[in-house]
This record gives C-alpha cells, structure tokens and sequence, in this order.
C-alpha cells in the first residue's frame, strides 16, 4: 500500500516524539508494558549489500497498537569505527521497559539477549574494524564476497549460538544478566539511533502485520536488507487500527514512581 507523503509527515512526528534525540543514547524510553515481549524468532539474514554496513538485529518494540517487529537490516554507522549495541527489554518493579540501542567505539550490555548474527548475548563476533575498513566474520556473518572482500572466518565463534531466544531481561522466564559501571557509563554516552533507523523503526510500528497480536511472533518480514524508507515500504502495509490501540492500551503500566535502573 502507497503510504502519502503527509501521512509519511505524520508518523515520523509521531516517532520523533517517543525516541531520544541523536547525540546520547537514553537510558530507557517509553512506557512500561505489563506482558512480555515475543521470543525472539529465528530467521535468516539477507546478505551485507554496503561495503562498511553494520547489522542492526531486528527486535520487538512497543507502540500504539502493542509489541511490533522490527525487522533485522543493514545499517550504515554514523562514522567509522562505531558498532552497534542492540537495546533490550528489562523488567523493573512490575513492567517492562525498553532500554534503546546505542552507537559507541565498543559493543556494551544489550541484556544478555540472544539476537544471533553474532549478538549472541555478550559482545560482538561477526565482525569488526580495522581503521576505516570493517572487516566481516563469513562464519557468522551472511556476506556476498563477491561484492564485498573484507571478510575472514572464525568458526571457534559458532559455538556461542546459543538457542535461547528469550527477549527480556530479568522478570520470570527472563534472561538474567546484569551490566558492569562500565557498561552503564557506555550507554550513557552512547549515541542514539540514526535517522534512518528511527523511520525504519517508525514505519513498522505502523503496519498492523508487524503486530505480534497479528503475526503471532512470527513476522512475515523478519530481515531485510535495506531499512524500510520513503521508497522502500513494507509488503502489504496496512495502517495499525484503534482497535489495536484499544487493545494494547490495557496492557501499559502506571508511569513509575522513580526512573527504572539500566
């Protein structure tokens, strides 16, 4: 479905509205939802398509119509030598709340979660830099080495791959990892998401098929290898409806008397 470019306007206002400005990573943001989130579903990654691009695993994020996938893509760093520490969902006095990812010299706590292609809960092995260059671990790392020659392999890695899916922190059947005063002061300092991260974050929480109330934890676009853009829109978009707020409305808890802890 062709999404105009007014209705376009209007959801990025809506987003830049609930996401932390670029230039520091915030600590948490959002509302506190009372039910978890989806497992983490297992999907393959479309190969790099960039020199230098960095995989943003996909996650599941909350909106007006309840939890919604975003899709795993590739991403280009806001400059050279920075990865990616993907955000995570922790439990914190009866709710959950999102921790955002962040941009830093190094990969910091994201939770303990298992978000495969490398995020297998601790760091990051499907890749890294060499000066201006990022060099790709094809053990781990789903590279077309005809476009793109700066790879290796390490399989000692593949072990790692654990099959916990979990995607939460702490709260029953949670994932249980606790950050180090370095990891905290990290995401402190950390820079927030991209611009075009935030639209392909925007544009599928407005598509009722991200729903997991819909798709049931089982996305139909689980990867892709471009974010989602003006002119690159989900298949079959469909606008989340009132009855999806409605109904996700029941679910978001009273705000907390003191800022949850990273």
């Amino acid at each position: 479905m062709h999404i105009s470019r007014l209705m376009r306007a209007a959801l990025a206002a809506a987003l830049f509205a609930c996401v932390p400005a670029a230039g520091s990573a915030a600590l948490w943001v959002g509302v506190g939802v009372t039910i978890a989130p989806p497992l983490i579903p297992v999907y393959v990654q479309p190969p790099c398509p960039v020199v230098n691009y960095i995989w943003e695993p996909g996650y599941w994020a909350w909106g007006p119509g309840g939890y919604y996938w975003v899709p795993g893509t590739w991403v280009a760093a806001p400059a050279a030598g920075l990865y990616w520490t993907p955000g995570y969902w922790g439990w914190v006095s009866g709710a959950y709340y999102w921790y955002p990812g962040y941009w830093g010299p190094a990969v910091g706590f994201y939770g303990g979660i298992n978000y495969g292609f490398g995020y297998f809960g601790v760091g990051y092995v499907g890749g890294g830099w060499y000066g201006n260059v990022f060099r790709y671990n094809t053990a781990i790392t789903n590279v077309n080495i005809t476009v793109i020659h700066n790879t290796y392999i390490n399989k000692t890695v593949i072990n790692q791959n654990i099959s916990n899916h979990v995607s939460y922190n702490g709260g029953h059947g949670g994932v249980h990892a606790t950050p180090t005063g370095s990891q905290i002061a990290a995401r402190k300092a950390g820079g927030s998401l991209t611009s075009e991260q935030r639209y392909h974050q925007q544009i599928s929480g407005q598509d009722h098929n991200h729903l997991a109330t819909v798709n049931h934890g089982h996305p139909n676009t689980m990867a892709v290898a471009h974010p989602y853009s003006s002119t690159h829109q989900p298949p079959h978009f469909t606008p989340v409806t009132n009855a999806d707020k409605v109904q996700a409305a029941h679910y978001v808890a009273p705000p907390p008397a003191h800022k949850p802890p990273l």
